[in-house]
């Protein structure tokens, strides 16, 4: 396990490379509407990130924030999209430079009848098992895909995700679920997914691929957030992001 000072999370956070930005934004970052008494959910570049009941918005802010920083650093550091677990080192390295403590990052490959599956649903069964018998958080993550699923091609939030996502016939993307413990502890529950196929991929969440087309591997697990570094490099990170935050976040509707 990575143990990580407040000085050397703020060093890191200072020198990250990450890409230029689409011209000229303040560094004033955009508000989220986040509600610590609602279930959200964001779609943040590639990554769907939902938050249980409970969660402050200072804490979601953080993750959603966390979320951003290290999809661009890996942006700049991994250009080829073809190099799906290069990426992910580096979104990895970030995550656990900022105070995210991650216990394993292996990835494992996902199996499936002979009659091949649609990422949509590998999601909702590697999502089961990991949040096991905790039903309400697996109805909040199930919510939010669902949600993306009822939207047009042509919308913010599918048009966001598709272009953060996929890449002819590879794509990449994270489900993350934030939720508060009883003692205060945040709990987050990451899944990441690597998908290579033999076809282009069009709308990559719903897109039934055939038994031979595609191989998915995936990563689940419990991360614990050191609450000490993250809040400490909170002002940083968002002067990262700042002028990003703008084109790679969107609210989901409300979840119910």
């Amino acid at each position: 396990m990575k143990s990580i000072s407040v000085e050397q999370a703020m060093s890191y956070v200072s020198g990250l490379k990450l890409p230029a930005r689409r011209g000229y934004r303040s560094l004033e970052t955009v508000k989220y509407g986040f509600d610590a008494a609602k279930n959200q959910a964001m779609v943040v570049g590639a990554d769907i990130v939902s938050f249980v009941q409970g969660v402050t918005p200072e804490r979601r802010e953080d993750i959603v924030n966390s979320s951003l920083l290290a999809q661009l650093a890996a942006k700049k550091k991994v250009s080829d999209p073809k190099q799906i677990y290069d990426w992910y080192n580096t979104y990895f390295d970030v995550l656990t430079n900022i105070g995210w403590v991650i216990q394993d990052q292996g990835f494992s490959t996902y199996s499936e009848q002979s009659e091949g599956f649609d990422a949509h649903e590998a999601i909702l069964k590697v999502a089961a098992v990991l949040l096991g018998p905790t039903a309400s958080a697996l109805a909040i993550v199930t919510a939010a895909v669902d949600a993306l699923k009822s939207m047009s091609s042509d919308s913010p939030w599918i048009t966001l995700f598709n272009r953060e996502s996929q890449s002819a016939n590879t794509a990449r993307f994270q489900v993350t679920l934030a939720e508060q413990s009883k003692d205060d502890e945040l709990l987050v529950s990451l899944m990441a997914f690597g998908l290579e196929a033999t076809t282009t991929l069009t709308q990559v969440l719903f897109f039934k691929l055939g038994a031979n087309q595609a191989t998915l591997k995936h990563y689940s697990g419990k991360v614990t957030i050191n609450a000490h570094v993250l809040s400490s490099v909170r002002d940083g990170i968002k002067k990262r992001i700042a002028g990003f935050a703008k084109d790679y976040v969107e609210a989901l509707p409300p979840l119910g």
